[in-house]
């Protein structure tokens, strides 16, 4: 699997992993890459069967196989500690690294990730996924921005909102590959695990999100021994993307305090 690998700003600098959600773009996170890269080793990357990284995925593919992928590909880059920051699916795949590779992930940030699949959310899945049956590729890039914007922020970028949505369909993942990638993320559930997440979590997220409801963060971060939690009054699902100056802020605030406080005992 390839990797982005930014080079350090100063030896010994701690890597950030980024994680994107569904469209499994490393581009997803070009409003943080900049101000990240003053202080951190950053890692992007598409995620397995999209972008730079085309396979076909199989059937059965698990939020495991996502995670220990990218462990391995880390690993060989010769990458052994790591903080992830994750949304949504990524957030999910934060998650499942820090059950299976523990000793590696130093610490994670969930931007509107969740504990187990919400109803609202299982809702807009299916929904979702009819569009993508009836009317294929088209259809799913069409209907993608009403769950990641709010109203206001796309009627006044409609050319941008344009633009998007020739470059999603160019490059689309496959309707296969989405839906085992899909199946994965609605079969997570961390419900019985979270306890068992010892490493520092900074929860992200915003209470207008359609897709998400901020509800969902609230119990993620119930059910995690060490993590604090901080809300976007907006934002949408995207609200990296909306209110980036906002988001930044929080997001480097969140590192600063997870890398910088004494890990949990094990």
């Amino acid at each position: 699997m390839k990797l982005s690998v930014s080079p350090p700003p100063y030896e010994g600098a701690p890597v950030v992993v980024l994680i994107a959600g569904l469209g499994g773009s490393g581009s997803y996170w070009l409003p943080q890459l900049a101000i990240l890269e003053q202080e951190y080793q950053v890692v992007c990357y598409d995620q397995r069967g999209t972008g730079s990284n085309p396979d076909t995925l199989p059937e059965a593919y698990s939020l495991a196989q996502m995670a220990d992928e990218l462990a391995q590909a880390l690993a060989l880059a010769g990458i052994t500690r790591y903080c992830v920051v994750g949304h949504a699916l990524g957030a999910l795949i934060g998650l499942q690294l820090a059950l299976d590779r523990h000793d590696a992930l130093s610490a994670l940030v969930c931007v509107n990730g969740w504990l187990t699949l919400n109803a609202h959310t299982r809702r807009c899945f299916q929904i979702r996924e009819r569009l993508l049956h009836a009317g294929g590729a088209q259809a799913w890039v069409e209907a993608q921005p009403l769950f990641l914007y709010p109203a206001d922020w796309m009627a006044a970028r409609a050319p941008r909102m344009e633009a998007e949505e020739a470059m999603a369909l160019a490059h689309f993942q496959g309707k296969d590959n989405l839906l085992c990638r899909l199946n994965a993320l609605k079969k997570a559930d961390f419900s019985r695990h979270a306890a068992r997440i010892l490493c520092p979590v900074h929860i992200i997220c915003s209470a207008d999100d359609l897709l998400v409801p901020a509800v969902c963060s609230t119990e993620l971060q119930a059910a995690l021994p060490h993590s604090q939690k901080a809300v976007m009054r907006q934002g949408g699902h995207a609200c990296n993307v909306t209110e980036p100056d906002i988001f930044n802020t929080l997001l480097l605030n969140g590192l600063a305090s997870l890398l910088h406080s004494p890990e949990p005992v094990l």
